[in-house]
């Protein structure tokens, strides 16, 4: 499979990675709530413990430090808050461990289902099979739920002003088709370089290697809803925007009216993004509510 990354070409000095769901389009919610887990529990038989695995679920992907996490991780870290629940625990709830999986995602970096489809069709492992089959039944899901979900206000508008002075990839855990679906259905997809889901590699992956076509640290950006946007900024040397989660509207004004042109003008960096990112740091918990 050829990488999305191998035909781009630059042409800008400036370089901008964005993470689609929940930073570009407020798609979230209705991923999380009405494909991924409903597909969570019946797959990995958690009707029993339903209302607390869609607890785990909702945090885990939505509501804490992992939020925007690749699926078959965030989803791993769900089952390990429902096996430790004490009203689970109290159900005698048979909860799986799947150690086929976590092992796979220690050794696999491109955690998307072609990867995954090449390891059951190698090791015939029951573990992985489970989770093809959730991750195989959520892409259905979003793909005949999930339309006419637009981009937040003034992502378009950020866009097109930024299309003449930086080249722009969508850095993503979403799987590519979705990504392609999504950012063609809205238009956006004009804006945009290159589209790098989950297929491409993690996040710092995909920006190391866009800026393997010889961007200055200093005039590259990434844009994020998640903590794990900023560690693959920070990770590759690189700025980071955050979209605050609840906020998102705001962020992309503040970025509209003040952020891009600071990004452009070379005065992002230091106090600006310092700024940016003690808020950031702010939103989102490590502990569940129900731990405290």
């Amino acid at each position: 499979m050829s990488h999305p990354l191998d035909s781009f070409e630059k042409k800008h000095d400036f370089l901008i990675g964005i993470d689609s769901d929940g930073c570009a389009f407020d798609a979230m919610e209705i991923k999380h709530k009405e494909c991924f887990i409903p597909n969570f529990i019946k797959h990995f038989k958690l009707q029993p413990v339903s209302k607390y695995a869609r607890e785990a679920a909702e945090f885990t992907n939505l509501y804490s430090k992992s939020r925007g996490a690749n699926r078959f991780l965030s989803y791993m870290e769900a089952l390990d808050l429902l096996e430790e629940r004490a009203e689970v625990i109290a159900r005698n709830a048979d909860i799986p461990k799947l150690q086929g999986v976590r092992d796979w995602t220690e050794r696999e970096t491109k955690l998307g289902n072609p990867a995954l489809k090449a390891a059951v069709e190698e090791t015939g492992d029951a573990d992985l099979k489970i989770a093809l089959a959730w991750s195989l039944s959520v892409n259905e899901t979003v793909a005949d739920i999930v339309t006419g979900v637009p981009p937040f206000p003034l992502v378009r508008e950020s866009l097109e002003k930024l299309s003449t002075q930086a080249d722009m990839i969508v850095c993503s855990s979403t799987p590519s088709a979705a990504l392609q679906t999504e950012w063609t259905e809205h238009g956006l997809v004009q804006f945009v370089q290159a589209i790098c889901g989950q297929e491409a590699g993690n996040k710092k992956e995909i920006l190391s290697k866009a800026m393997e076509h010889g961007y200055d640290k200093s005039k590259c950006l990434m844009m994020g809803d998640a903590p794990g946007d900023m560690n693959a900024a920070m990770a590759v040397g690189i700025l980071y925007f955050p979209i605050n989660p609840g906020h998102e509207d705001a962020s992309w004004e503040k970025f509209y009216n003040e952020g891009l042109q600071k990004f452009l003008d070379g005065t992002f960096a230091g106090g600006y993004q310092e700024e940016l990112i003690s808020e950031f740091n702010t939103y989102l918990p490590e502990i569940p509510p129900w731990k405290k």
